[in-house]
């Protein structure tokens, strides 16, 4: 491979190519927003140029008496995914070693949570309205049921995947539970965890969304379909921006927090050998 070649393949693979590619992508999707609403590709008041989008964001969030109603439904929403996500992520983890720990209790319990896990959120949104009512509560529960099982499943892989050599040797030297948990399980599981959690706070957020759209639980989603039923295009897409731009800082969030924890993982380690 020649010396070009090989400077292209390292900088495929770094965090400057990522970012640059990134925003590339973000930059040409603006570009063709713009100019489809401008040369009237698409109906202007259907979709507003993002020069005016940019413009209402900005008083979305700093404007009276749009800026109140926005950071009110952004904490709303957010409260929703928080206590959700955390609801998931204990259960989730407290089952999940549970279950993977014995593979005899993994063999009786796959068919329940096979049959159990692929209902869609979305189609408990009725279940959630007659059991908490169109309140916060209910934004918890929709979210907390689409991210246990994603938790749960990575979680029971990660204990299964354990060293069963690693184990018996732990137990041979009569390390206690706590200490086997510490140095054998939790380093097999972290990684698995991590990928869960990643996946499940990005799955939350849509999710909360949705149950705000659809029956008007309090969040960015009920606003989105407030404004929208008021006729307000400019600040439904507005919103929606925001909404897309809080998704993608939470997925970074959840990346830096995943390589900190997992900075000793061999996945995520940089540079090779020369």
């Amino acid at each position: 491979m020649s010396s070009t070649a090989v400077r292209e393949s390292r900088f495929a693979h770094t965090t400057a190519a990522t970012v640059v590619l990134g925003f590339t992508g973000i930059a040409a999707f603006v570009v063709l927003w713009e100019a489809a609403s401008r040369l009237e590709l698409v109906p202007s008041q259907y979709l507003p140029p993002f020069s005016v989008i940019v413009t209402q964001i900005g008083r979305v969030v700093a404007s009276q008496p749009l800026a109140g109603e926005f950071w009110e439904a952004l904490g709303m929403t957010l409260t929703g995914w928080t206590v959700g996500l955390a609801v998931a992520l204990v259960l989730g983890i407290l089952l999940g070693v549970l279950i993977g720990s014995s593979r005899l209790v993994r063999e009786y319990s796959e068919s329940t949570i096979e049959f159990l896990r692929p209902i869609p959120s979305v189609g408990l949104i009725p279940v959630a309205v007659i059991l908490f009512g169109v309140r916060p509560s209910a934004t918890v529960f929709i979210v907390a049921w689409a991210c246990f099982w994603i938790i749960l499943v990575h979680v029971i892989s990660g204990v299964a995947d354990i060293d069963p050599v690693g184990e018996a040797t732990a137990r041979s030297y009569g390390l206690r539970f706590l200490m086997r948990a510490k140095h054998l399980v939790w380093p097999t599981v972290l990684p698995y965890l991590m990928t869960g959690v990643r996946l499940s706070a990005t799955v939350a957020l849509v999710v909360a969304l949705t149950i705000e759209i659809v029956v008007g639980a309090p969040g960015i989603g009920k606003l989105i379909a407030q404004y929208q039923s008021a006729g307000n295009v400019e600040v439904v897409y507005a919103l929606a921006v925001l909404a897309g731009a809080l998704g993608l800082v939470i997925n970074l969030l959840m990346q830096a927090v995943e390589r900190g924890l997992l900075s000793w993982h061999p996945s995520m380690r940089t540079g090779g050998d020369g």
